[in-house]
């Protein structure tokens, strides 16, 4: 049975890792501005914002599903997005606390 190391870590830092790997590529960090800018759930759209093909948008867009900061519904042959508020915010408050932990730590006064 395979074991996954990063489950040795506690859940705080598996959830910032999430939100760090799923902003790592360009194309999520674009749809998701794009989502927010629009500030309304886009249906189909969105492939014509990127130039990507539409299979690899859909990756795209699955990795965010995954992660729950977009939420999804599927109408016919049309899939609409919008950004999930209350999950992201629970993403960037993580985030924060764990950059302001960081910064208390930058009193180093002789390093490389």
């Amino acid at each position: 049975m395979a074991f996954h190391k990063k489950n040795i870590f506690p859940g705080t830092e598996r959830h910032i890792a999430q939100f760090a790997k799923v902003l790592s590529h360009p194309a999520r960090i674009t749809i998701l501005k794009e989502l927010a800018e629009r500030k309304t759930c886009i249906c189909g759209e969105i492939v014509e914002v990127l130039p990507l093909s539409q299979a690899t948008v859909s990756q795209h867009l699955k990795e965010l599903k995954q992660t729950g900061i977009i939420k999804g519904t599927v109408n016919g042959t049309k899939s609409c997005y919008c950004i999930d508020w209350k999950i992201l915010d629970e993403y960037r408050s993580s985030l924060k606390i764990f950059l302001n932990t960081l910064q208390g730590c930058d009193d180093v006064v002789d390093c490389c």
